[in-house]
């Protein structure tokens, strides 16, 4: 195929290659026939254009297949979504390889490549669990120089066909839940196995590697001019050598699970080296932003517990930016155009006709760009994902929040962000991988204006199955009633995930755990709520509640015509953290589930002829008699109750309420069905069909002891054998509302956690 084959690049960039790769690609005139050919023969199997996963399947058939003939045979495996995996391809790669003669046997083929092998989380769990049991006198003695590398791969060994990336998260997972070490581990990078340290140990600038303030150009790629050393030497007699760094978040929506990552690496970083950093909101574009998004960005910061040096915006520099933007028409550096948005966007845009235009000619018309609708300010530069002369400013006749109408032209991302670091004398400009191809624009930019040059570093994106973090889908889902607001319980936003229940903390240290990495992570759900667990199990008190009450009457209550008055500890496991009182009365409620009058077998609790002890009680208690109502169904138990040292040991203790106030309890499951929602392979109607439609269960009429009485919205606890709880910020004195944690131990992947809120417990 010849390298410009019309339409190559096109259909490159459609199975996910970026630009650049497909432009590599094209280069090589065997890789390119064979992935194209590959490519054709996909789309005539699947009837439409292949997912990236199947792309990404192609490409490395096509970049690693030895015999063409054998193309469309793995083409068809690939398409068919009978091989997923890079582990599959490799095995399906080798088995052509050592099988030449056809017909291949197609049984033979499906069985030594696992087709069809379904690996479920469950297996992976007992197959971790199983190599740590036999191994765990070495791994206490031994801890961080314990070889990892040994569990992955006794894990490996018994299922062959599972994904390496999640048999380390659950050795991990259990390996920090055994309360053994938790560890931080790189299996793809020799067998050195690394302790896990703290996100300020991670951060420190050794650990890192990062360039020292004022020592900018001895990294890669950074750009010296005549004038660097001396915009370096002033910039030092301002910061005095001190770190800086900054979060410039948009206010245009509230921020999600992957910005407390960037919270966490801009501010930690700030703080691990003894420097500062600042909250700089990236208001640019009047026609999106809030005020409330602007508090709610700050309020969430100060909850992951930073305190911003400075809060600025990038309005405060709105006279000098445009300064600036002068200054670079004056050196031939930018230039008034105007094409229409629509004529720039895409692939490969025609050159602007006005590149060239006089400099005057470009003073001018900038000087009253207001008045020429479709026209903006570019930058003469290609950058390095091949976008030609990015846009530095755009005509939005749009009042600004906080310049009111001063102005109606307004800078882009790719003009400001750069010197708004330079004016605040940024050291590390941190930001995620997808900004990587706006580094040699950003360098560009400050040396094209002799202006300080802050360094811009990358690091790898966090994101979570199982959900949307894009704001204009947030909306959607808001706008279509699936969820209630940017705070609802299910989202993966931190207002949302502080509402659920979960702690800053806990957040904190699952960005910890995470890492400081170069490449995106995505993360499974249950990962953050094993950190939610380990915090809750240590803060939250442990209190008893009945979500579906069944009445119990004690026909011989020791004292009949007094309430008494049992002491039960916040933690069972530590005393020493105190006591609440609980009424024991004649009347109490247990769990319906907690009575069978026809028990199946293996069944321990409360049941005709097999009594239950009540928790904390010093009681048993045993059935005398079950009421129906007309239905026949069970309103009321009677039973009787003896001293624990006099009865026969129970097979169960159960928790139960007496005098309990009431609350309403929701009750969430995890509001996607599939791990990729947005992934049009796996959701083809798009991400809003794959919305769970038992997402969310409300108990109006659950009972809650009265030692929760007054607790302020936001406050944690754990409601005895049935998970961790959050009172919700919208409850009312009427009525306690609350939201269901997750049970205490492991909840299986991919079970979803079920994190319930509770509004604020009145006493009623």
């Amino acid at each position: 195929m010849a390298a410009d084959e019309p339409g190559a690049l096109e259909l490159f960039v459609s199975i996910g290659l970026s630009e650049s790769k497909a432009r590599e690609t094209l280069r090589n005139q065997a890789l390119s026939a064979l992935l194209r050919e590959a490519i054709v023969q996909a789309q005539e199997i699947l009837g439409s254009a292949a997912d990236k996963t199947v792309g990404t399947l192609l490409y490395n058939v096509a970049s690693r297949l030895k015999d063409p003939k054998h193309l469309g045979f793995l083409v068809e495996y690939i398409a068919t979504k009978k091989i997923v995996t890079d582990l599959q391809l490799n095995a399906a790669l080798e088995y052509v390889k050592s099988h030449p003669v056809e017909p291949i046997d197609a049984a033979d083929f499906a069985r030594e490549c696992g087709v069809g092998v379904i690996v479920t989380p469950e297996q992976i769990e007992e197959a971790v669990e199983a190599s740590i049991s036999k191994h765990r006198a070495q791994l206490l003695s031994e801890r961080y120089r314990f070889n990892m590398g040994l569990l992955m791969g006794e894990a490996r060994s018994k299922l062959k066909w599972a994904d390496g990336k999640i048999i380390k998260n659950e050795v991990d997972l259990q390996v920090s839940q055994g309360g053994l070490q938790i560890w931080t581990r790189d299996f793809g990078e020799g067998d050195a196995c690394q302790e896990t340290k703290s996100l300020m140990e991670q951060l420190r600038g050794e650990a890192l590697k990062f360039h020292k303030p004022g020592e900018n150009y001895k990294t890669e790629g950074y750009v010296v001019t005549p004038n660097t050393m001396n915009l370096l030497k002033q910039h030092l007699e301002i910061t005095g050598g001190q770190v800086r760094t900054r979060f410039p978040p948009e206010p245009n929506g509230i921020l999600h699970i992957g910005h407390a990552k960037a919270i966490n690496f801009n501010f930690g970083f700030a703080k691990a080296n003894g420097g500062i950093c600042f909250l700089r909101y990236d208001d640019t574009n009047p026609e999106k932003e809030e005020e409330k998004y602007f508090t709610a960005i700050r309020d969430i910061v100060e909850w992951l517990g930073y305190t911003p040096y400075a809060v600025t915006h990038a309005s405060d520099y709105f006279d000098q930016l445009y300064t600036w933007a002068v200054d670079l028409i004056r050196r031939g550096h930018a230039y008034v155009c105007h094409q229409k948005v629509e004529e720039i966007k895409g692939h490969n845009p025609p050159p602007s006709p006005w590149r060239d235009r006089p400099v005057e000619e470009s003073l001018l018309l900038f000087e009253v760009l207001p008045f020429h609708g479709e026209a903006t300010l570019r930058m003469k530069l290609v950058m390095e994902d091949g976008k030609m002369d990015p846009v530095a400013y755009r005509i939005k006749y749009t009042p600004h929040h906080r310049t009111g109408d001063k102005w109606c032209i307004y800078p882009t991302y790719d003009y400001t962000h750069c010197l708004c670091d330079s004016i605040e004398n940024i050291t590390h400009s941190l930001c995620t991988k997808e900004f990587q191809a706006r580094r040699s624009s950003y360098f560009w930019l400050c040396n094209a204006l002799d202006v300080y040059c802050p360094v811009q570093w990358e690091y790898g994106r966090l994101n979570l199955l199982y959900t949307v973090v894009s704001k204009r889908k947030i909306i959607r889902l808001v706008d279509s009633g699936a969820v209630r607001d940017w705070d609802d319980p299910r989202l993966f936003t931190l207002t949302a995930l502080r509402r659920r229940g979960f702690p800053a903390e806990a957040i904190n240290n699952f960005c910890a755990r995470v890492g400081v990495t170069v490449a995106q992570c995505t993360m499974e759900p249950h990962m953050l709520e094993a950190c939610v667990r380990e915090v809750l199990n240590e803060q939250a008190p442990r209190v008893m509640a009945v979500l579906e009450p069944l009445c119990v009457t004690i026909v011989n209550f020791p004292a009949p015509h007094k309430i008494l008055e049992i002491d039960v500890p916040n933690f069972p496991a530590d005393e020493t953290k105190g006591f609440h009182k609980v009424p024991f009365q004649p009347t109490i409620y247990i769990e319906q589930s907690d009575f069978r009058e026809v028990p199946e077998k293996g069944y321990k609790r409360l049941a005709p002829g097999q009594p239950v002890g009540l928790r904390h009680t010093g009681y048993v208690i045993a059935i005398q008699s079950i009421i129906k109502d007309t239905n026949g169904r069970v309103k009321e138990l009677e039973v009787t109750c003896t001293k624990s040292e006099a009865a026969e040991k129970p097979k169960a203790f159960i928790h139960w309420v007496s005098n309990p106030l009431v609350c309403e309890v929701r009750q969430y499951e995890r509001l996607f069905l599939h791990k990729n929602p947005e992934d049009p392979a796996e959701v083809p109607q798009g991400f809003l069909s794959d919305v769970n439609p038992n997402s969310l269960s409300v108990i109006e009429e659950a009972l809650v002891d009265r030692s929760v009485c007054g607790a302020k919205p936001f406050t944690k606890f754990q409601f005895e054998r049935l998970g961790y709880f959050s009172v919700d910020p919208d409850s009312t004195g009427a009525k306690v509302s609350s939201q269901k944690g997750q049970k205490p131990g492991r909840v299986p992947s991919p079970s979803p956690v079920q994190m319930a809120r509770k509004g604020k417990f009145s006493c009623t």
